[in-house]
């Protein structure tokens, strides 16, 4: 009898010590408090009462980054938040060096989000983010690898600006959309004189030209639904007609 309660017991024991772990995770070992290293994946045995075992994912970590109080090098005040992309390299590392590397990464990306954010003007922030969130992945990872955690990516979701602000760039916007209208039609009028200049050069050296021109216009003009239209002739049209009809004596 005792010998069939000791042996169930035994058995409950190591039945107790086998582990199954999935293909991204990894148990942390301690023995008798100590460290002995990171198992896994598959099946391996702890020894019960002696060992113990965390378990770690080493899956990539999509963190949201709360929206921040940030006010910019150019004394703006917007909300900022972010997303923070990042997975533990080292199991052993992650549970030995911090208490609790989720909630210690997540407080570090919003403080570094704060700081980083705070170097730089309104329009940067809005312009350059690839820039910045370069930076703020140079820095998480710096600061992370001592945890055995590698931030491969940050990346600056949304910056909320204050409706004046958003007004003041609204003008802004309208004001340089004008000014680049005033500039092309500038430019449209500089290369029209400047046709016109080739045209009316042409046009000179060419007198009957000139007249083909008048005629041509008022073609157009007739075609038009005008009840009338007052034309100015040149004398010159009828100058060769007044040559053949009239007498020497009246040419003098």
């Amino acid at each position: 009898m005792y010998w069939v309660v000791i042996l169930s017991f035994i058995g409950l024991l190591i039945i107790r010590g086998i582990r199954v772990l999935r293909e991204y995770e990894r148990g942390v070992i301690f023995r008798l408090g100590r460290l002995v290293g990171a198992r896994g994946p598959g099946i391996f045995y702890v020894i019960p009462l002696f060992e113990n075992m965390v378990k770690v994912s080493l899956r990539t970590v999509a963190m949201d980054v709360p929206p921040q109080d940030v006010i910019t090098k150019d004394n703006v005040s917007v909300k900022v938040n972010a997303v923070v992309y990042f997975r533990v390299l080292d199991a052993g590392k992650a549970i030995v060096e911090v208490q609790d590397y989720l909630y210690a990464t997540s407080q570090l990306a919003q403080t570094t989000l704060r700081s980083i954010l705070g170097q730089f003007e309104l329009d940067e922030l809005l312009s350059e983010r690839d820039k910045i969130n370069e930076k703020l992945q140079i820095i998480l990872d710096k600061h992370t690898d001592p945890w055995g955690i590698k931030v491969s990516l940050v990346e600056v979701k949304h910056i909320d600006l204050p409706e004046e602000m958003k007004r003041a760039i609204a003008r802004q916007a309208e004001a340089e959309r004008e000014r680049r209208a005033k500039i092309i039609h500038a430019e449209g009028e500089l290369q029209a004189s400047e046709k016109l200049s080739q045209a009316a050069s042409k046009l000179g050296k060419e007198p009957t030209a000139i007249q083909l021109r008048f005629l041509q216009t008022l073609v157009e003009v007739g075609a038009e639904n005008n009840s009338t239209v007052v034309f100015p002739v040149p004398i010159d049209l009828f100058k060769p007609f007044l040559e053949k009809y009239l007498s020497p004596a009246d040419k003098k």
